[in-house]
Formats: structure tokens, sequence, C-alpha cells
């Protein structure tokens, strides 16, 4: 099955060719005649809905999507030390992962690594396979941007002290076990919870 999820504020907009199965009701939308823009400007900024549109082709309707919007690249890392714990971010009152956008004439795993060597202070050994993309809608300068995130999995040798980039609005960086997470989870956000699905940290619901 082929699902994309694009993060709108509080709201989700699933595109599939089957509806997923979650515990929360989906609200339903009609793919004939949808225009995206159009469906931004009618969201409530605190509804925390999950929208769906069920198509034969999600990359088709994904493709259109994307056509409307600014594209920014993002990247970012879930990195593990040596002990088994994961490397977890507090920035705008949010427990977060290392992430930042991708520099002219960077590739998408550079900037993973680059950004959260930067952010956190330490010097990734290993920067191993991709564990997903996940995608974030929003205005900036009156035009709508589609942030586009790829995580990799990444590995740190022994368990080094971490450096907070008190600049880039982050406040602690910390180790956590997988079994630790139960903060995190109820305070950050629901791509992130996406990226510790793919990287098993949590069962898919």
């Amino acid at each position: 099955m082929k699902t994309y999820r694009i993060y709108i504020n509080d709201n989700t907009l699933i595109i599939a060719d089957k509806l997923p199965e979650q515990s929360e009701t989906i609200q339903m939308i009609e793919e004939k005649g949808f225009n995206f823009k159009a469906f931004y400007e009618k969201l409530g900024k605190l509804s925390a809905t999950p929208y769906a549109i069920v198509t034969d082709d999600p990359k088709a309707l994904f493709r259109k999507i994307k056509k409307s919007l600014v594209i920014i690249k993002a990247s970012g890392g879930l990195v593990k030390n040596a002990k088994g714990a994961y490397l977890f971010i507090f920035r705008n009152k949010k427990w977060d992962l290392p992430k930042g956008k991708v520099e002219k004439g960077e590739g998408m795993k550079e900037a993973g690594l680059r950004e959260v060597e930067e952010e956190c202070g330490v010097k990734i050994s290993s920067n191993n396979e991709r564990l997903c993309k996940t995608y974030h809608v929003y205005e900036m300068g009156g035009k709508l941007v589609l942030k586009r995130t790829n995580w990799y999995s990444m590995d740190v040798k022994g368990v080094p002290k971490l450096i907070p980039q008190k600049e880039e609005g982050i406040t602690k960086a910390e180790w956590l076990e997988a079994a630790d997470l139960k903060p995190v989870l109820k305070n950050t956000y629901p791509s992130i919870v996406d990226v510790l699905k793919a990287g098993k940290l949590i069962k898919e619901m």
C-alpha cells in the first residue's frame, strides 16, 4: 500500500490507495476537483483532524499537489549510541529529532549528518539507510511550503556528551532508551512518531 501523510498544523492529510487502519475517525475527501490550497485555507488551526483521499494512483495525486507548492528539502537522523539509547532534542517546547535544511550542492545524506553533528555536538560514525520521508506544509512569506524531510538511521561510538546548539533554539539534548519514550510521545510532532515507527522504536498502531 502506497501512503503519503502530509502534516498541516495539527491536521493530517492521508493520500492512499486504501484507507489505513487507525483508531481516529477519518474525514473522507473526494479526489475529483480537489484543490490543495483551497483545502488548506478551510482548515481550522486547532481541528486536529485526519483527512483522507483514497485514489487508484496516490503517487500521481501527490505529485500534482507538490507542483502547487514551494518545496524545501531537509534531512535528519535517528541516532543510536553504543549502549542502544537514542538521541532526542528539546526545541520550541517539544521533543524533536535533529534535522535541518539541505544546503545548495549538498546531498540529502550528507545534510542529515551535518545537521545532527552541528545541533548536538557529536561525531557520527556511520550514516546508514534511509528510514522514511516526512512531509509538512506551512506558510512562509505568503506562500505555501512543503518541507520534505529524509530521515536516516545513524550511529555514534561510545556514549558521547551532547552539546545542544542553543542558537537553533535547542534547550536540551538527551540519550533516551526505547523504554523511556513516554514523555517524548506525549509532547512531540506526528511526523517524529512516524520516524520512530520506521526505526522500530515504537510499534505501528
